[in-house]
């Protein structure tokens, strides 16, 4: 594709290395485009590379003019990114036809470089010392505190004080409120034997991380995988949501569809009697963003390839009693999956 324009941060950054809330970049041919306002233009002619730098106080004009002169007769956009209204002041008095090409910048990421696993991976476990230093804070003074105050010592312990930012908010969900899959934080205390979702991502260098832990609140709290519940029925869903969780991730291989790897996933919950229990897709794909390509669900046909980076993470919602998700982002290497 050598003709597309792109205005979303993390598009930009991925084709230059830079990237500010207020850009447009534009391929033309050979031609590489970074148009800018003068506020960014220090670090844009530090940091931006294999582009020219353009400074400019109206971008959309900018890149109509470069369209313009290049007689182009057609450029790929991402709908999912550009509004209505940059799409129609862009569009106007053009002859260049703009075709929409969804997930265009996500799809041409979505083999990673060995440089950016490297990068998910520090990320990864920059996140899994957060989720342990975060059970050690819990095991001596989490009793009786509120959803909403663990939110912010989860956030606090995580990013180490702010030196790292989160890949986005962190969910911290007690018993009822984990039977939400996305559960905002309450005034809901923490008691022993309470069951305690958490699902949290850190970022280095850009590039995101996610995991997700389901445990119980006592005073040896920890994170890991082996988890011992007082309920018989939190234990039975525990169980069930591992298992489908690490099989899943035992039977990926190279050259299979994403599809079939929700489909494993997906047939051990249902023989288990709690399919309608399992409201969203198996995984998502881990990058600069933290929903990329591949999708892990029921339609996404994909054919599994080396490099590429998502999450497994199943999970059955009994609604106004509890949740259970289980979740590791894996990278896939000779025709594998290692979880990260």
């Amino acid at each position: 594709m050598k003709n597309y324009i792109l205005n979303e941060e993390n598009s930009i950054y991925y084709e230059c290395g830079y990237s500010s809330d207020n850009a447009i970049f534009l391929v033309i041919d050979k031609e590489r485009f970074f148009i800018t306002d003068s506020r960014y233009e220090i670090e844009a002619k530090l940091f931006a590379k294999n582009c020219n730098i353009i400074i400019a106080s109206n971008l959309i004009q900018t890149a109509k003019k470069i369209i313009k002169k290049s007689k182009i007769k057609k450029i790929f956009f991402d709908p999912n990114q550009i509004s209505v209204y940059w799409y129609q002041n862009l569009t106007n008095k053009l002859d260049a036809t703009f075709v929409p090409k969804p997930n265009l910048s996500k799809q041409k990421r979505i083999i990673k470089s060995n440089k950016e696993i490297k990068y998910i991976a520090k990320a990864m476990q920059l996140g899994k010392d957060g989720f342990d230093k975060f059970a050690k804070y819990l095991q001596k003074n989490g009793l009786n505190k509120s959803e909403k105050y663990l939110f912010f010592k989860a956030k606090e312990i995580l990013t180490s004080k702010g030196k790292y930012d989160v890949s986005f908010d962190p969910i911290v969900a007690i018993n009822q409120n984990s039977s939400k899959p996305h559960a905002l934080p309450t005034d809901k205390k923490l008691k022993h034997n309470n069951l305690l979702l958490v699902d949290a991502g850190i970022k280095y260098k850009r590039y995101c991380s996610d995991r997700t832990c389901t445990s119980v609140m006592n005073k040896h709290i920890t994170f890991k995988r082996e988890q011992k519940f007082s309920s018989q029925l939190e234990q039975k869903i525990y169980n069930i949501v591992y298992k489908a969780q690490q099989t899943a991730i035992q039977k990926i291989k190279t050259g299979m569809k994403a599809k079939d790897i929700d489909k494993i996933a997906r047939d051990i919950i249902d023989k288990a009697g709690y399919g309608k229990y399992f409201s969203h897709s198996t995984g998502h794909g881990v990058g600069l963003d933290i929903h990329e390509l591949p999708n892990i669900n029921k339609k996404d046909n994909t054919i599994i390839q080396d490099n590429m980076v998502f999450t497994i993470e199943p999970g059955i919602y009994l609604e106004d009693q509890f949740g259970v998700r289980i979740e590791d982002t894996v990278v896939i290497k000779n025709g594998r999956a290692v979880i990260l």
